[in-house]
């Protein structure tokens, strides 16, 4: 229910109950305290057409030092637990019947790093019974730094060794990051 927030009035389908709380490997200093707030970017991510119930929210919160990423994905193949996740360097989620997302490009890779090093490269989503909730800390970028910027899920999980990209298989979900 609503609270009364000067957001829920203008977007109410974009509130949230959730409480993340982030703590600093040095002390467990409090880094965040999120509570009923709007994230600065996020992601309406849908899936292609092999997957056309596959949806969800990714959202960018800034903090000291980097960025909390929260993932809400439903939709996702019931055979299958982990997914490969990434933010691409691509502007859009289009592409060619063959290739849906093609145009998603390669993972963000501002430093020029080996995968799994790159910025793009996000923890694995798991599914339980086609649905994934996750939230972390990340140092590698803002949310500024990826806004434009698209947010992939892909069939398989990431292997972490394979270059470029982690041998995840095919692109199933993309969303366009855009500012709050």
């Amino acid at each position: 229910q609503c609270d009364g927030c000067k957001y829920c009035k203008r977007k109410r389908d974009r509130v949230t109950k959730t409480t993340i709380f982030a703590y600093a490997d040095t002390g467990g200093e409090r880094m965040l305290s999120i509570t009923n707030t709007m994230p600065e970017a996020y992601a309406k991510i849908k899936g292609n057409k092999k997957y056309p119930n596959l949806k969800g929210t990714v959202s960018f919160y800034g903090v000291h030092g980097g960025t909390i990423v929260v993932a809400e994905v439903t939709g996702l193949p019931e055979n299958s637990t982990f997914h490969g996740f990434h933010i691409h360097e691509g502007e859009n989620c289009t592409g060619t019947e063959a290739e849906p997302f093609q145009n998603a490009g390669t993972h963000y890779n501002p430093k020029n790093t080996q995968h799994p090093n790159h910025a793009g490269d996000l923890q694995p989503l798991l599914a339980n019974h086609g649905t994934a909730f996750g939230a972390f800390y990340t140092d590698r970028f803002y949310p500024e730094d990826v806004i434009g910027r698209t947010v992939i899920v892909h069939e398989n999980a990431d292997d972490f060794r394979t270059q470029p990209s982690g041998n995840s298989g095919a692109m199933i979900a993309c969303g366009k990051i855009v500012r709050e």
